[in-house]
């Protein structure tokens, strides 16, 4: 009888473990094609909702240059003009980029995101999101008289709803309506200029 230590046996030609690697790699090809594939159609879907929020993002900058508050808006001389919106975000970090080191009659412009309008405690711009749209009332009348522009994309949120300003899409281009009474009822001052480029309504439908 030999004694020793068994030699283990050879695999079949054709066996083993090489077609296990290949099989798996064919795995891993389809599903980095797959994931590939989603990311570039998020991607691409990203991209269109940036440019019409871009867009937006830099009316909201300039409505802090052509908006003139009362002096009690303002905790201090110093203290920053805040962009608040209100809701599920649509802007993402694009309108963070526009108003960084931004200054507007020596105020910085910071932003801030509310869940609930009863967490705004100081807010200078308001952009109330769409998701919004069922409770608007009830935000329009917690914010009543206090000087804070509204701004919304909410359908007709401007001209039955109480919101001050409205940006909608005609022709391809962002546009504005305004409702005069609700931001003189909010004591604010719009620029000519800004009033010059929207659709102005001096008394709120019935």
């Amino acid at each position: 009888m030999q004694t020793g230590t068994r030699q283990p046996r050879a695999a079949p030609c054709g066996r083993g473990t090489r077609l296990r690697p290949r099989r798996w790699g064919v795995n891993r090809l389809i599903w980095f094609g797959m994931a590939v594939c989603s990311l570039l159609m998020a991607a691409r879907a990203d991209a269109q909702v940036s440019r019409e929020y871009q867009l937006k993002a830099v009316f909201l900058y300039h409505f802090a240059q052509f908006t003139e508050w009362p002096t009690n808006a303002f905790a201090a001389t110093n203290s920053p003009i805040v962009i608040g919106i209100l809701g599920v975000d649509p802007f993402g970090s694009v309108l963070d980029s526009v108003v960084t080191n931004e200054v507007v009659n020596g105020r910085r412009i910071v932003v801030e995101r509310f869940s609930r309008v009863e967490d705004i405690k100081t807010c200078h711009i308001l952009f109330i999101a769409a998701s919004e749209a069922r409770i608007l009332p009830r935000i329009i009348q917690a914010l009543q008289d206090r000087p804070i522009l509204t701004v919304s994309e909410i359908e007709e949120s401007a001209t039955r709803r109480g919101v001050m300003v409205r940006m909608f899409t005609a022709d391809n281009r962002i546009r504005l309506r305004v409702n005069l009474n609700a931001v003189s009822s909010a004591h604010l001052t719009l620029s000519s200029k800004l009033l010059r480029a929207a659709e102005v309504f001096p008394k709120e439908d019935p």
